[in-house]
């Protein structure tokens, strides 16, 4: 598990850290761990051309005794001074170790972004942003992209782009959730010993040991009842395609003993799986809405009458209740989410991890929040952000599929908020399977499921 925390969180920790170790002690650990991060980007340090971009904090100091430590190993580092005053100490050292204050920065191999800290709020100054938009080289984030609100993930005005994240003592909540993920890039956490002060994560990202201690394995004994039935009712004259791809997708998974199916893709599905039961009968779980249109509401009613776990997604949102009498996952996207809170799909795309937390409280549901890096929002506050998957996967049918997913591992018996966060995470990880770097078809993620799940099972967890 990958966990991230608040900034309160970590300056906490950092804090009662601190009151065990000599004075700049943090500061230096988080400068040689920021070192190895550039020195093992570039391949090496010597002769390499560093460029700092400093701003008045912490995350300048850290930039600053980074940089001493490359100049030391044979780089030539240039600092540029953005904030009304440099770290005294580390500016000392940059400049002892041969480093250089420069106000117009030469080229670069790697340029270190320490303009502001991680308790900013808004976008670049004018003249930060200016410097930043002339950038012609990979970066390196100092603790958080610049410009970005680490706490809630949002974006509001200019901001750096990272290949790169180096950040101290533990995740910060932005750099998992959009829009802010994507201009982290990748996150290197750099251990400085505040773990033992950490308390609960306020976000966590799965990782293949996790989804592989949550995969339902049938044991000896296990026969098709005890292993759990989905029901399904998805499809429409309409949109025949969407109950095929969410029964495809729950028969591949394998993770449950039956599918039953009720809906107008009945001929389709029959003759594409014959071990599918057409018709009504007893279930575990259900997943119902995926292409049933807009005229369909009594289906839906009548699936949430049986107070069963159930997944509920696209046109089924629309007619969901408030109150859940039984454990619900929705699967919204943006738009769809933003129609049932009534605010704009800009606010949604703008605000994920705000937006789903608020419609899992208001609907008493797990909300699984469709995207590039879907969130999932438990009722009682938990929140998991989901890292697997690929561009290619926004594509027509996708969410029918991960809407199988989930549904077939609520009906083998996973906890609804674990199987809306391992059932994001398989779907990623079958994606990116039948990408393999190309594009991909909704079908083709089904085709992916069993290998998906096979790989899982088989991730050694030492």
């Amino acid at each position: 598990m990958r966990n991230a925390y608040t900034v309160e969180d970590v300056r906490a920790a950092e804090a009662a850290l601190m009151q065990t170790l000599p004075e700049g002690t943090l500061m230096q650990r988080a400068a040689a761990g920021l070192a190895a991060v550039c020195a093992d980007f570039l391949g090496g340090m010597y002769g390499a051309r560093v460029l700092l971009l400093v701003g008045s904090g912490g995350n300048g100091g850290d930039a600053l005794y980074a940089g001493a430590l490359m100049a030391r190993r044979g780089a030539r580092v240039e600092a540029v001074l953005l904030g009304e005053h440099a770290h005294e100490g580390g500016l000392a050292a940059l400049l002892s170790a041969s480093g250089r204050v420069v106000t117009t920065p030469g080229a670069a191999d790697v340029v270190v972004d320490g303009i502001v800290g991680i308790g900013a709020r808004g976008g670049l100054r004018d003249d930060a942003a200016a410097l930043v938009a002339g950038i012609d080289a990979p970066v390196i984030a100092v603790d958080a992209p610049s410009g970005v609100d680490v706490d809630t993930g949002r974006v509001d005005g200019p901001h750096v782009s990272a290949d790169v994240t180096v950040t101290f003592g533990a995740a910060k909540i932005g750099l998992f959730v959009e829009p802010a993920a994507s201009a982290a890039g990748v996150v290197e956490v750099v251990d400085i010993g505040c773990e033992p002060h950490l308390g609960a994560p306020a976000v966590e990202v799965l990782q293949a040991v996790d989804v592989q201690r949550l995969i339902p394995v049938p044991d000896p004994s296990a026969h098709k009842y005890t292993r759990g039935v989905l029901g399904v009712v998805a499809g429409s004259p309409q949109y025949t395609g969407a109950g095929v791809l969410v029964v495809s997708a729950a028969v591949a998974t394998g993770v449950t003993g039956m599918v039953r199916y009720e809906g107008a893709s009945t001929d389709l599905i029959r003759a594409l799986h014959p071990e599918v039961v057409i018709g009504p009968g007893q279930v575990q779980a259900w997943v119902v809405g995926s292409g049933l249109g807009r005229g369909l509401t009594s289906q839906v009613t009548s699936v949430l009458a049986e107070r069963l776990p159930t997944v509920v997604d696209a046109d089924g949102l629309r007619h969901t209740p408030t109150e859940a009498k039984a454990p619900r996952v929705l699967t919204p996207h943006a738009g769809e989410l933003a129609t049932m809170l009534d605010v704009p799909r800009e606010q949604v795309e703008a605000q994920m991890l705000a937006s789903a937390r608020e419609a899992a409280q208001r609907w008493d549901s797990v909300v699984l929040l469709k995207g590039s890096r879907s969130v999932i929002a438990a009722p009682d506050g938990r929140v998991r952000v989901n890292a697997t998957g690929v561009p290619w996967l926004a594509t027509a049918g996708a969410g029918d599929v991960l809407s199988g997913v989930v549904g077939a591992l609520l009906a083998a018996g996973l906890e609804y908020f674990d199987a809306a966060s391992a059932g994001a995470w398989l779907h990623g990880a079958a994606a990116s399977i039948a990408s393999s770097g190309g594009p991909l078809t909704a079908s083709s993620v089904v085709g992916a499921l069993p290998a998906a799940i096979r790989d899982t099972l088989a991730v050694s967890s030492s």
